[in-house]
């Protein structure tokens, strides 16, 4: 039987979207951490070359991709007293923290060891981000039937990511300098202990202050068999396959590259005429100021104009992402998911497509491209999570039979799928150009490589996702019927 309450209405109260969304902000300290500072981590900290490293995020993100159709089935299959999802973000909270900080540690283990322990912790990292990730997405999906409080959720669950992202690409390297007192191989080993603390005591406030309301009856438990031919038939599911797999290439392929972006294509005296002139650099004189004033330790914000530059430009995209987010739930109540998905990815594209054309000194448009980048993709955020609960409603509407972990498994295969693929070709695409992280200053070509890598080769995934939407059967009107029609269904259910 479902549960009493309805279902199709049931508006969330802030506290339980709060403590959901909550859980992103753990899982994202560690995820934001590999898409922006993996391939810089394995080849700049732990010493790694390029080609090792981009094996490593390659076959340790699809193997863990590989696992998440079992993790699905599994999830879906779980019967506790907490429900079906809400357990395992119990069970691994404390497991994810562990094993992250094994991800970020540097043993002196000679070239060849340092492969094998990158490897297996990767790998680790990957499989026991499917056992959280996977169920705590799914949990979206029955914590309310309401299409619209789902866009609600969306977007307090990525405000979180924001955060997440704010912390991790505006201020990990000033952490991992402060807190390895220079010595970034420490410096990122406490760190993670620290993010580690800090998601297991999230993770745990997600398990304690959501609820699953939408519960299947027994008339539609199905086999696994029936699950992977709805899956199949369910297009679309695939096209938000396709749509996540690609988004996620970009998002590790620009992500992952910007830091060499900032170091070895943009004019290092030109960024730190840019931050002089915009008044960052008094900002930071005068917060150290106060600190020295009142007896504290000063901020130590590196002192290389690329790296602040690059901190700088991460926040204004980050900050602007944000204000996005807040458009994105009214927009798609009015327009639907799918159009206002579709139109903002394309035009955050044709902003990133620009830095294609600017040249190593035209600082002051690369920020104001990023400002408007930011802007319209997060817009998008919120969308792609809710239109895969839209999916897994969707199946249920046709079916009458619901799956929703392995619905979502096949999404965060996609996401690791675009993961992998992504921080692989940014690893392979330097060592293609023959980047040496020895180096003060890379050769032109290196340069060139980078150049393209964050404009025109992370733009033409971000296109195809534009025109795989129109294949997406799910409109507004869609949207309707099925919320209508499946409250309906679980009144007389109940």
């Amino acid at each position: 039987m479902t549960n009493t309450q309805d279902t199709a209405t049931a508006r969330l109260g802030v506290g339980e979207k709060v403590g959901y969304c909550l859980g992103d902000l753990a899982a994202n300290l560690i995820f934001q951490t590999l898409l922006t500072f993996i391939a810089f981590f394995y080849t700049d900290v732990f010493k790694v070359s390029p080609n090792a490293a981009a094996t490593i995020i390659f076959v340790g993100g699809i193997v863990g991709a590989c696992f998440n159709p079992l993790m699905g089935l599994i999830a879906d299959r779980t019967v506790t007293r907490w429900g079906k999802f809400r357990p395992w973000i119990l069970w691994t909270s404390v497991p994810f923290g562990l094993i992250a900080i094994l991800a970020f540690s540097t043993p002196d283990l000679g070239p060849d060891g340092k492969i094998i322990y990158a490897s297996l912790t990767y790998v680790l990292l990957m499989l026991v981000y499917s056992a959280n990730n996977l169920p705590y997405s799914a949990l979206s999906g029955v914590l309310t039937g309401s299409m619209s409080e789902r866009n609600s959720l969306s977007a307090y669950r990525f405000v979180a990511v924001m955060v997440a992202q704010f912390i991790i690409q505006v201020l990990l390297l000033p952490l991992v300098l402060i807190l390895g007192d220079g010595d970034k191989v420490a410096g990122f080993r406490n760190t993670m202990i620290i993010f580690a603390v800090a998601g297991t005591i999230c993770f745990l406030i997600t398990f304690f202050t959501t609820r699953e309301r939408i519960v299947p009856t027994a008339a539609q438990r199905s086999s696994i068999g029936q699950d992977i031919t709805d899956l199949l038939r369910n297009r679309p599911w695939m096209v938000m396959l396709a749509v996540t797999i690609l988004v996620f290439v970009t998002l590790a392929l620009k992500g992952g590259m910007y830091i060499y972006y900032f170091r070895s294509y943009l004019s290092g005296q030109h960024l730190a005429t840019f931050l002089q002139d915009v008044g960052f650099n008094g900002f930071i004189a005068g917060l150290n100021a106060v600190l020295a004033s009142v007896g504290l330790t000063a901020f130590q914000w590196p002192e290389d104009a690329p790296t602040s530059a690059f901190s700088v430009f991460n926040a204004i995209g980050i900050v602007m992402m944000i204000v996005g987010i807040g458009f994105s739930r009214p927009l798609a109540d009015r327009y639907g998911k799918r159009e206002v998905f579709g139109i903002a990815l394309f035009i955050s594209t044709m902003f990133m497509l620009a830095f294609y054309f600017y040249a190593p000194t035209s600082i002051g448009l690369v920020f104001v491209s990023q400002l408007l980048h930011g802007f319209f993709y997060g817009i998008t955020i919120p969308l792609l999570w809710a239109m895969i609960a839209d999916v897994a409603d969707y199946s249920e509407w046709k079916n009458n039979r619901r799956a929703t972990a392995l619905l979502f498994s096949a999404m965060i295969f996609g996401l690791k799928a675009g993961l992998s693929v992504g921080g692989a070709l940014v690893a392979g695409l330097l060592s293609v150009v023959d980047y040496d992280a020895s180096l003060a200053t890379q050769a032109p070509a290196v340069a060139d490589g980078i150049r393209l890598s964050v404009s025109l080769y992370a733009a033409i995934p971000f296109l195809l996702a534009v025109g795989c939407l129109a294949f997406y059967e799910i409109r507004k009107s869609t949207e309707r019927t099925i919320e209508q029609e499946l409250g309906l269904r679980r009144a007389a259910q109940q």
